[in-house]
């Protein structure tokens, strides 16, 4: 007879609580996203119909007024039913009867506060830091090959013409080039300075042509004014590489399987809190944090159908040309723009589970 050695309580909890940090961040991401919505929608009076966590069956709910609250089944999502949304109304609190810049507020509120989310978990994130990098040489490591063209004391603004706004540009940018010579642009002692040609060492990595990073940058101690600055500036870097990743899915240098839905990001979450507990060196885990929560913001104001941002987009045409599109029309085109998302969720929802299975 064969025992099967049982499972201490520990040991599922062990392997249980990065999933249930993950799963909790991931549901207030949307939460303060459809919360965004919601607070704008109450302060210009519109009419809410529905206030929900979740999609699919209802498994609790309230009413408070005229807003009913809800707790879905399925915790891939959220939304704010308001009146008027994607019809005609008569209504005088639907939200199709309210001025557009007030309708433009109350859509771009959601991707709005999921950005400021970053922002401050990067500042949490930099206020735990004993020092904060900055894009500007401290100095260099034994026979680097780069000391030849920088300078210790230089601050880097531009690579390969792209503008560097902070520490994390340097490894992005730099990784993206191809052949190990990179063209800067620093200031050195008050002067802009061309730097074109830059060698640094390479190595193989599984078939990858790698950089060695030969120099060492400055870092500040952390206070109210390096964090407030840097959590911006690395907000905005980490936005860039959001958008410059995107691009590259669009061109093809990734593929579907490159990316990650629901079970993938709570997967990677998960993956970093367990780490983040072993080597108590929460960095990461924040950096993964901050790069969901500022993806999620700019993802929902790309101007594509179903995102906030095909809404937004539909309302700056009316005001550029000041008529309102059709609001059937309009309906119709986000109706399209739903069937053609959850069709790519479910791809990469298979994609996620697949690669969970081959561990």
């Amino acid at each position: 007879m064969k025992f099967i050695p049982l499972i201490s309580a520990a040991e599922i909890w062990g392997k249980a609580w990065p999933v249930l940090v993950a799963i909790l961040f991931f549901g207030l991401l949307i939460f303060f996203h459809e919360l965004g919505h919601f607070t704008f929608a109450k302060l210009f009076k519109v009419k809410v119909h529905e206030f929900a966590m979740g999609m699919g069956p209802t498994l609790l709910k309230f009413k408070k007024g005229e807003t009913k609250y809800a707790l879905r089944l399925f915790p891939i999502g959220g939304f704010v039913s308001m009146e008027g949304e994607d019809e005609d109304s008569d209504d005088e609190g639907a939200f199709c009867n309210k001025p557009a810049w007030q309708r433009f507020i109350i859509v771009a509120a959601g991707g709005t506060i999921n950005l400021i989310m970053g922002v401050i978990i990067v500042a949490i994130m930099l206020s735990q830091s004993s020092l904060i990098g900055l894009p500007e040489i401290h100095s260099f490591e034994e026979n680097a090959v780069s000391s030849q063209h920088l300078q210790a004391g230089d601050k880097i603004e531009k690579i390969n013409g792209k503008r560097v706004y902070s520490e994390y540009d340097l490894s992005f940018l730099m990784m993206r080039d191809k052949d190990g010579i990179i063209d800067f642009t620093v200031e050195r002692e008050g002067e802009k300075v061309e730097l074109p040609q830059v060698p640094f060492q390479t190595y193989d990595n599984n078939g990858v042509n790698t950089i060695v990073y030969d120099f060492i940058i400055r870092g500040v101690e952390p206070g109210v004014w390096s964090v407030t600055k840097n959590s911006v500036l690395q907000s905005v870097s980490i936005g860039r590489i959001v958008w410059i990743s995107l691009l590259d899915l669009v061109t093809g240098q990734y593929g579907l399987s490159d990316l990650s839905g629901p079970i993938g990001t709570v997967t990677y979450i998960a993956d970093a809190a367990q780490t983040a507990t072993q080597k108590t060196d929460y960095t990461y885990l924040f950096n993964l944090m901050a790069m969901i929560a500022i993806n999620i913001g700019l993802f929902n104001l790309l101007p594509l159908p179903a995102l906030d941002g095909g809404r937004l987009l539909f309302i700056a045409i009316e005001v550029v040309f000041r008529k309102k599109v059709p609001a059937k029309f309009e309906g119709w085109v986000h109706a399209v723009g739903i069937v053609l998302l959850l069709g790519l969720m479910v791809i990469v929802s298979f994609s996620d589970i697949m690669k969970l299975i081959r561990g």
